[in-house]
Parts: C-alpha cells; sequence; structure tokens
C-alpha cells in the first residue's frame, strides 16, 4: 500500500482551508449575475431627427423665456451602466417625449392637441464619473395612435462604448394604463425593466443597463 504522505500541520491545514475557501468565494463572485439588461423598444414615429433647438437637461424652461412649460414637473435621474453593473462614464443619452397633452412638436404628430411654446421636448447629455444623468421635464400624456393608447412614456437613444440602445420608460403608478399599451404588453417578462422606481411624488428613479463592458 502507496503512503498518503505526511499529515498536514495545524497551520498547513488552515492555509490550504483558507485558499479553498478564497478560491469559492472568488467563483462566487465570477458566477454573480450582473443586472437585468434594459430591453430595447421601438423608437417610434417622433424621433427628433435634424432636431437643433435647446437640448440641456431642463425641459421645462427655454431660454429668455419667463414661463415654464405646462403640466406636472418631474425630474428623472439614473445611472447607465454595463452589463457587470459598473458605471459607464461619456455614454451619449438622447431624450425626447409628448408634452402634457400627449403632443410631440414632430411634423409626422397629427394629434389635435396643442403644441406647447414653453416645452424643449429634446434634451441631450452625457453621463458623469458615476455614470449618472438626470432631466427635469413634464410628465407626458398618453395619446392614441392608430393601433391603440399609448401610455405615458420617455424615450431614449443611448450610446455606450461598444453597444447602442433605443428604449422607452415608463411610469410605475401608472399600471392599469401601461397594461392596456399594445408595446408596453409585448416586453413580456422584460417590461420591468423599463418601469421607473418613484423616489419621491415628483422624482423618479431609474437606471439604465447596457450590454457592453464599461471602457
Amino acid at each position: 500500500m502507496k503512503s498518503l504522505g505526511k499529515p498536514l500541520s495545524r497551520r498547513a491545514f488552515a492555509g490550504s482551508a483558507l485558499a479553498a475557501g478564497a478560491f469559492a468565494a472568488t467563483r462566487g463572485m465570477a458566477q454573480t449575475p450582473g443586472p437585468m439588461p434594459t430591453m430595447d423598444s421601438q423608437m417610434g414615429p417622433f424621433y427628433p431627427l435634424g432636431y437643433s433647438g435647446e437640448d440641456d437637461f431642463d425641459m421645462t424652461m427655454l431660454k429668455g423665456r419667463t414661463a415654464r412649460a405646462l403640466g406636472e414637473v418631474i425630474e428623472v435621474t439614473g445611472r447607465v451602466l454595463d452589463r457587470y453593473g459598473n458605471p459607464m462614464k461619456n455614454a451619449a443619452i438622447e431624450i425626447w417625449q409628448a408634452n402634457s397633452v400627449g403632443r410631440y412638436d414632430h411634423a409626422n404628430d397629427q394629434n389635435p392637441a396643442p403644441l406647447d411654446p414653453n416645452f424643449q421636448g429634446v434634451a441631450r447629455l452625457v453621463t458623469g464619473t458615476s455614470g449618472e444623468w438626470r432631466i427635469r421635464t413634464i410628465k407626458p400624456k398618453f395619446y392614441d395612435t392608430p393601433l391603440g393608447v399609448r401610455t405615458p412614456h420617455i424615450h431614449f437613444d443611448v450610446t455606450g462604448t461598444a453597444q447602442k440602445l433605443v428604449t422607452q420608460m415608463y411610469f410605475p403608478e401608472e399600471t392599469e394604463a401601461n397594461a392596456k399599451d399594445f408595446l408596453y404588453k409585448d416586453l413580456g417578462q422584460s417590461a420591468p425593466t423599463l418601469v421607473a422606481q418613484r423616489a419621491a411624488p415628483a422624482i423618479y428613479r431609474w437606471d439604465i443597463v447596457l450590454m457592453d463592458a464599461a471602457g
């Protein structure tokens, strides 16, 4: 019978146990799933192609004007993250939406609801070092389409280091309207990735998770 070698000393045994534990922990960390990627969605017919107006983070006020846009003023904040949950610095975000009565300032929108001359409607942002972004805007209203009523939503076009994501953000208090929206229903189990969290009565938080890795 072959010898199994000398028995491990107490110190050696403890060291091997710690190494094994560290290896197991490392494996566990490597296998920990990242955040659920944000689902893509349709760009829609009202993308502001060729828009050259004001596009800062505050969509409720235009420079040189004293009147604020009509409707409920809200703030939406969040971060752009990669598939591992790391913040993505310098990600480009373009945002557009309907106004407080469901009308886009776009030639294709035949909605008879009035335009709001004080509503910017479009914002272009670049994320900071922690991937953060923020807008001040008006909560959009639902509107009719030939395919059905669209629930209140905000459009996002996000460009990371290796991926471009076009998507839409929905509001958590619009549960009933969301469930009836034909685009929202098509999301299935991915729908929660497009619903913001309500942090306060007029403040929403929504993180955007891209499939690429932060550079």
